[in-house]
């Protein structure tokens, strides 16, 4: 009996981790330094009068943020990431 690669590997199985269109996941299991990394990034925005990151920096912080937030207790991750997209309106203002 012949097999194909895809089989050998069990493709169909674990076609969901090829997905394309899968959002990016940010994954890190210790609240206390999500917590304190989510605390560096809004104070240097706030210390910040303009944008204190490159295009590609931003652009990851604005995805990676809603992301991090979900290791965190759900009135603590609604705060941060409103305190984050304030600054991101504040800086994008400026």
């Amino acid at each position: 009996m012949a097999r194909n690669q895809l089989d050998l590997f069990g493709a169909e199985e674990q076609s969901e981790l090829f997905d394309e269109d899968a959002p990016t996941v940010y994954y890190h299991g210790d609240p206390d330094r999500v917590r304190a990394r989510l605390h560096r990034l809004i104070a240097e925005a706030r210390s910040a009068e303009t944008l204190p990151w490159d295009q590609d920096s931003t652009r990851l912080y604005r995805k990676i943020v809603p992301q991090m937030v979900l290791w965190l207790p759900e009135a603590e991750a609604a705060q941060l990431k409103f305190e984050f997209e304030a600054e991101m309106v504040r800086l994008k203002a400026a």
